[in-house]
């Protein structure tokens, strides 16, 4: 929806293909947010799996709505872009 999202590096793994960072500024309001992104291999053809996974505090009357919400608007999108750019064809 073209909002304005910064991150922040903290680890980078080619060895594990795994990266870790924190979210610094975003339409959702978050503390203590740490993601990581993992990338598998898969065994038949030439493919990966990946893994996003998040933790954060955030007031738990608001917890269902915003993990749904980062899971729509922020997970699933950039799995979208990642199917596009690399996903087979």
């Amino acid at each position: 929806d073209g909002a304005r999202i910064r991150d922040k590096l903290l680890s980078l793994s080619d060895y594990e293909y795994k990266c870790t960072y924190t979210n610094l500024e975003g339409p959702i309001e978050l503390s203590d947010h740490l993601a990581t992104i993992r990338l598998f291999p898969v065994t038949e053809g030439n493919r990966c799996f990946v893994e996003w996974t998040a933790e954060f505090d955030c007031p738990s009357d608001e917890a269902n709505q915003i993990s749904e919400s980062m899971g729509e608007k922020m997970f699933q999108v950039g799995f979208d872009a990642l199917k596009k750019c690399y996903g087979q064809r």
